[in-house]
């Protein structure tokens, strides 16, 4: 029976493992196709961390290369128990894809406004009375998802997807991006043309709290620059220094958020997202644009899921199989705020950042 030494060696030689191939995967994605897809699959995926959508995407072409899944896009992707929660099985030799899964420690103090009081419970240990007690993840451990072809079972039902007619925006989504502007205290207004905002599609002002898109566009083009000023607002305030300083970080931000939004609305914006992205990428300084694109992935996706929950519009499921109730709550939010600064990481990051849920 092994030790716990070498229990832990073995987990850790997993983690390193894992930490390799993500890193490879996100070398890829300074290519403008790559990132694309990387988007608008974590788009579709946004029940999963942006590490974890990567892991998932390379290890699920892995198998449609050696012929043990039909398609090349994994649709849905569950535990094993979750499927059987859904009525359907693992089928007989899948190989399930390894993701990272939080580990969550407890901690106690009776004084909670001093960070340095905490102090962490032992796995059968209770607050003493007068404690205050919170749970936050300490590290990471290696966990299995299946994507749904690799079970058999009861039908998954579809959700409903969005249907778009070329120049059309989506129903409801203008309104409800401006209803969100709004609500952060910004007016949102509509200009003739270019030369009223500098020449640009679109504006953010955070010294008269406005927002304004150029009207002499198609709809789709309208609604993808609004989400793209709805993401200004939302991170890159004038207390955000990291992205006043290195403008770049901030409109790499504010379009991959765009694209996000746009691919949940079964949506294109890569003609333009691509170029733009991949071009000021490359314009932060002390930092490669691998560094800039992997630093932000993880912030973009944790602010369009915000706001796309927020949104009372129609779209594409968020990665779950339809029906699937959680039976824990999985803490793929960041635990800093989602206006705070984002810091340019380097490519070995510690692996707990990376273990925001399964």
């Amino acid at each position: 029976m092994a030790t716990r030494e070498e229990a832990r060696a073995a987990r850790d030689a997993k983690l390193d493992a894992l930490h390799e191939r993500l890193t490879g995967q996100v070398e890829a994605l300074v290519s403008g196709e790559d990132w694309k897809r990387a988007m608008e699959f974590a788009a579709r995926f946004r029940s999963r961390s942006f590490n974890n959508t990567l892991l998932i995407e390379v290890q699920h072409l892995d198998a449609y290369a050696k012929g043990r899944v039909s398609d090349p896009v994994p649709s849905y992707v569950a535990g094993f128990k979750q499927w059987q929660s859904l009525g359907r099985q693992v089928a007989k030799g899948q190989a399930g894809y390894m993701i990272f899964a939080p580990v969550r420690g407890r901690f106690a103090t009776t004084t909670p406004q001093d960070p340095g009081s905490w102090r962490r419970l032992g796995r059968f240990e209770k607050p003493k009375p007068g404690e205050t007690m919170r749970s936050r993840v300490v590290g990471a451990k290696p966990a299995y998802v299946w994507d749904v072809s690799q079970t058999t079972g009861d039908p998954v039902p579809e959700r409903p997807a969005p249907r778009l007619l070329k120049g059309h925006a989506p129903k409801g989504l203008w309104h409800g991006l401006a209803g969100l502007v709004e609500s952060a205290g910004f007016a949102v207004v509509r200009v003739p043309g270019k030369l009223a905002i500098g020449g640009a599609n679109g504006m953010t002002d955070f010294e008269t709290r406005t927002v304004s898109v150029r009207e002499n566009m198609d709809p789709a083009a309208q609604v993808k620059t609004l989400a793209h000023e709805l993401a200004h607002v939302r991170l890159h305030g004038p207390d955000n220094q990291d992205a006043r300083q290195h403008r770049g970080i901030g409109e790499v931000e504010a379009d991959s958020v765009a694209l996000m939004i746009a691919a949940a609305h079964g949506m294109d914006t890569s003609d333009y997202t691509i170029p733009y992205v991949a071009g000021w990428a490359s314009t932060v300084k002390d930092s490669s644009p691998v560094e800039v694109v992997k630093a932000t992935g993880e912030r973009v996706r944790s602010a369009a899921v915000a706001i796309l929950d927020a949104l009372p519009t129609v779209q594409v499921g968020g990665g779950d199989p339809p029906g699937l109730t959680r039976d824990r709550p999985e803490p793929e939010r960041p635990e800093t705020p989602a206006t705070s600064t984002p810091a340019v990481v380097e490519p070995h990051r510690a692996l707990a950042s990376m273990a925001r849920g399964l």
